[in-house]
Order: structure tokens, then C-alpha cells, then sequence
């Protein structure tokens, strides 16, 4: 369900966001969000559902994790940056 959230924006930036929205023929809300998801999207860094099937379905990938995560627990070895 959409919840409904305020904004405060400068005047500028309020005429800058209302410009590019008309240009891109949506309202100021949806270009908004648009914008917000795109940069995320971009900037975040994380597996997709492809990706993830991928790597559930790895079980050599699977194993060499869960001992790498035992190791980690256990204070084994050293962190390599």
C-alpha cells in the first residue's frame, strides 16, 4: 500500500525537480521516486534474483562460506583488506 510521505524542498530545488518532471511528462511524486530508485539502483551494490539463484545453487561456493564464516567466528585467520 503507498504511504504518503512530506517533503521539504528549497524553493529551487523544488522548481529545478518540477522542470526535469515536466520534461520527463511525469508528475513531481513519481519523478521523485523515479530519481530515488534509479540512484539506489546505480549505487547500491547487491545480488539480483538471477545472482542469488546462482549463488544458493553453488553448494562448493556454499561450503567454502560456511567454513569461512565458522573460521571467522572462531577468530581463525586473518583479515586480508
Amino acid at each position: 500500500m503507498p504511504k504518503v510521505v512530506t517533503l521539504r524542498l528549497t524553493d529551487d530545488l523544488y522548481h529545478l525537480f518540477s522542470h526535469y518532471a515536466k520534461d520527463d511528462n511525469r508528475t513531481l511524486s513519481n519523478f521523485i521516486e523515479t530519481a530515488a530508485k534509479k540512484y539506489i539502483e546505480q549505487n547500491i551494490e547487491y545480488a539480483d534474483e538471477y545472482e542469488m539463484k546462482e549463488i544458493t545453487n553453488n553448494a562448493g561456493l556454499n561450503e567454502s562460506l560456511k567454513r569461512g564464516y565458522k573460521d571467522a567466528k572462531n577468530k581463525k585467520g586473518q583479515f586480508v583488506a
